[in-house]
C-alpha cells in the first residue's frame, strides 16, 4: 500500500525515464486487476503544505479515462492537465511549464486515445457554438491523415480516426516544443522528456508512440 507521498528529495532523484516507466508499471497493474492500495488520509495530510508530482499528463476529458486511475498513481503522484481532443493552447503550456519548471515534474505525456469523439468530430467537421474553435485545434491531424490513410476522411473510417488520434499527439507534442521555449530547453538539457501515448478503450492499456 502506498502511503509515501514524494517529496521534494525523491523527486530530484528520479529521471524523466524512470518516471515513465513508473506509469507504464503502474498500467500495467491496472490492466491486469492488480492497482496498489493508497492510504488517502496519510497522503493527503503529508500533501498539505506542498506538492512534488513526477509527470505531468495532457489527456482528454474523456470519463472512460481516468487518468491516475489508468495508470495507478496516487494522491501527490501527477498533474493532469484535460481537454477535449488532448491539445495544446496558452492556458495548457502555462500549465504544462508550471509543472516542469516550477513544480519539478520530470515528464509530460500527451495521452490521446482510442474512438476520441472531439477527433470523430474534427474528422467530420462538427460545427457548434464553441466547439467549432475548439475542434480546430484538431484539424492539422486530420488534414495530415488524409494524406496518409485510404477511403473516407471521416469517422465512419476507423482507420482514419485511429490514425487521427496518433497524429493529433505527435503534432501537439511538436507544437509544445515550438510554442514553449521553456520546456524546449528543458527537454535539450535532459531535465524532462516530452513523449505521447493512446489508450485503449478495448484493453485499458497504454501504448507509446
Amino acid at each position: 500500500m502506498k502511503n509515501i507521498a514524494i517529496t521534494k528529495d525523491m523527486q530530484g532523484a528520479m529521471t524523466p525515464n524512470s518516471v515513465l516507466q513508473d506509469l507504464l508499471n503502474g498500467n500495467k497493474r491496472f490492466v491486469e486487476g492488480n492497482p496498489e492500495g493508497s492510504d488517502n488520509a496519510s497522503l493527503i495530510n503529508q500533501t498539505i503544505a506542498g506538492q512534488y508530482p513526477k509527470a505531468v499528463v495532457l489527456s482528454c476529458i474523456d470519463s472512460r479515462v481516468p487518468v491516475e486511475t489508468v495508470f495507478d498513481q496516487a494522491i501527490g503522484d501527477i498533474f493532469v492537465a484535460r481537454v477535449a481532443g488532448n491539445f495544446e493552447n496558452t492556458d495548457i503550456l502555462g500549465s504544462l511549464e508550471y509543472s516542469c519548471n516550477v513544480a519539478g515534474s520530470k515528464l509530460i505525456l500527451v495521452l490521446g486515445h482510442e474512438s476520441c469523439g472531439a477527433v470523430k468530430a474534427a474528422c467530420d467537421g462538427v460545427e457548434l457554438g464553441n466547439i467549432t474553435a475548439m475542434l480546430d485545434n484538431i484539424m492539422p491531424a486530420v488534414r495530415k491523415s488524409a494524406d496518409e490513410v485510404e477511403g473516407e476522411a471521416n469517422s465512419s473510417n476507423k482507420e482514419f480516426v485511429a490514425k487521427t488520434v496518433e497524429n493529433n499527439v505527435k503534432l501537439t507534442i511538436e507544437r509544445i516544443r515550438k510554442k514553449s521555449p521553456i520546456l524546449a530547453e528543458m527537454e535539450d538539457f535532459g531535465e524532462i522528456a516530452i513523449v505521447g501515448g493512446v489508450y485503449s478503450l478495448h484493453t485499458g492499456k497504454v501504448e507509446m508512440l
